[in-house]
């Protein structure tokens, strides 16, 4: 498995509890899911919110969304492809902003700083925030899981049980079921009792699945992870901590996948465009805190 984000992030491993004092105050800054708000800190990206949470907040607030007794919180991560995608495509653009949409990548974040002066708090990535999050919470969940290829189902199905063996989860599909039987598949999920359907679709269709087909009673906590299946079993060495301090981890990345490395830094390029030519526009909004908006909730 990929490095512990939960201790680099500055929290304990396993011995978080979600219902202890100490993250019951941490909580305070969350608003009140039950009540219908959700997260809200969030800063303008190329007019998408986008929320802006440090990290125990973010952790707090997807563990709160899944052990609520009722409703539903989607939760999307926004690399630079998406955020270029939404550029051109409106009906992209709208599926986001029905769901509580996180930061994922450094194009993001660097879009975040020309906009806005400053990167976001916390920066994650589905990769290693979700895997993160599985350890934050305590209280054993059960989750589903969707997408990728078959053997890659089942071995990044593994890889979660080793990771975290106190939840239980539940491979219910890959990614190669027939679209019309779109309900069949999602029945078996509110069948297993779910609590966090994790859905790992690569590409844009991912969001569109979520946002058509996916009601409350599939899970209370849904994550679209993008690739995160085939990341979780990627076995490409990850920058040294040193080099990541440095902010080289780039072209260490590039010494090991040139061309992934340069499709990553073309996105991150054109998303950057995009971000310069709306901050001349003068149509960024300022970041808003403590507005709550219910993108995302059900």
């Amino acid at each position: 498995m990929k490095s512990d984000l939960l201790c680099s992030a500055g929290l304990a491993r396993r011995t978080v509890r979600v219902h202890s004092a100490p993250h019951a105050r941490r909580r305070s800054a969350v608003p009140n899911l039950v009540s219908g708000s959700t997260l809200g800190s969030h800063r303008d990206i190329l007019g998408l919110p986008v929320c802006d949470l440090g990290w125990a907040d973010t952790f707090a607030f997807a563990a709160a969304a899944a052990e609520r007794p009722f409703g539903q919180s989607i939760v999307t991560f926004l690399d630079a492809d998406k955020a270029n995608r939404m550029m051109r495509d409106a009906g992209y653009r709208a599926v986001l902003e029905r769901q509580v949409v996180l930061p994922d990548g450094r194009g993001v974040d660097l879009a975040s700083f020309l906009l806005h002066g400053s990167g976001f708090p916390a920066k994650p990535t589905a990769a290693a925030f979700i895997p993160a999050l599985f350890t934050y919470i305590a209280r054993p969940m059960r989750i589903a899981l969707i997408g990728g290829q078959p053997s890659t189902l089942m071995r990044a199905t593994e890889r979660l049980r080793r990771h975290a063996p106190w939840h239980t989860f539940l491979p219910v599909s890959d990614s190669a079921f027939d679209p019309a039987r779109s309900d069949a598949v999602l029945e078996r999920v509110r069948a297993a009792e779910a609590d966090i359907l994790l859905v790992a679709m690569d590409g844009p269709e991912q969001e569109r699945w979520i946002d058509r087909h996916v009601g409350p009673g599939h899970a209370r906590l849904v994550l679209s992870a993008g690739n995160l299946f085939a990341t979780l079993l990627d076995e490409a060495p990850e920058a040294p901590r040193g080099v990541e301090k440095l902010r080289h981890e780039w072209l260490y990345r590039f010494l090991n996948d040139p061309a992934r490395a340069l499709r990553g830094r073309g996105a991150d390029a054109l998303l950057l465009w995009h971000a310069l030519r709306r901050k001349l526009s003068g149509r960024t909004r300022p970041r808003t805190v403590g507005r709550t908006t219910k993108a995302g909730l059900r």
